[in-house]
């Protein structure tokens, strides 16, 4: 009966590990990357700059739930690697890859909204009017 129970704890616990290493739980970028450096790259307004930090900072956010989370499991794998045999030496490398990649990315993320934060600041107290930082403006039409 033990080792049935044993069994059936280590079955949850792979379906689990499976789970939490398919696709798109490794990426360490969120789902709008490509979206929010668009963004940043046709800011152009203080109103732009700080649309852009509120999306960096969005995304820091969530990547700090991913890392929560990959911390939990690392925990988990050290706590009961008995639970995962051979592999649990290579579950626990490559759950701390993966903290420190969102960790990284978490820092860049913070890193880009203070940027564009800052960007805002300066554009608030340029004498410029906002007239002059529009596009047209900026392209010399």
């Amino acid at each position: 009966m033990k080792t049935n129970l044993a069994n059936i704890m280590a079955a949850l616990s792979m379906a689990g590990l499976l789970a939490s290493l398919s696709p798109f739980a490794v990426a360490s970028q969120p789902v709008g990357a490509a979206e929010i450096r668009a963004a940043a790259e046709s800011a152009i307004t203080q109103s732009d700059h700080e649309a852009v930090a509120k999306q960096y900072e969005d995304a820091a956010t969530e990547l700090q739930a991913k890392l929560a989370e990959k911390m939990e499991l690392l925990e988990h794998y050290e706590d009961k690697s008995y639970l995962f045999g051979r592999q649990a030496q290579d579950l626990k490398s490559h759950t701390q890859a993966l903290i420190r990649n969102y960790e990284k990315a978490v820092r860049k993320n913070l890193q880009a909204a203070t940027m564009h934060r800052q960007i805002a600041a300066r554009l608030k107290d340029s004498p410029v009017s906002a007239e002059a930082r529009t596009p047209d403006a900026l392209s010399g039409l």
